[in-house]
């Protein structure tokens, strides 16, 4: 084979080791650092009493306060998206259309 080919070669193969070598030290540390964010979650994991509650504070009221609170700050899903009134965008489309026309002149 001639010197062009060769070093070609040479060139695909030390990429083809660096694209492996990058891909196996990304697939590391997203191991590592989902391994310290679950030890992470579970040491911060409350367990048993949450919190101290004044006297005289019924439970339910704590439990229901703490769902409207984690029902506020989780992440949220759209269940369902209906269509809305598009007579502004038509407007707005035939504003723009319109405002492109040649005049026409008798």
């Amino acid at each position: 084979m001639n010197h062009p080919v060769l070093f070609s070669i040479q060139v695909y193969g030390i990429s083809i080791v660096i694209a492996l070598v990058v891909a196996v030290l990304i697939k590391v540390m997203v191991s590592v650092t989902g391994k310290l964010e679950r030890n992470a979650a579970a040491k911060t994991m409350p367990q048993g009493e949450v919190c101290p509650v004044a006297f005289g504070i019924p439970d339910e009221d704590v439990v229901a306060l703490s769902a409207a609170i984690f029902a506020a700050i989780r992440p949220h899903h759209i269940l369902h998206i209906s269509p809305t009134n598009r007579a502004w965008a038509s407007h707005g489309r035939a504003a723009q259309h319109t405002s492109h026309a040649v005049l026409q002149r008798p």
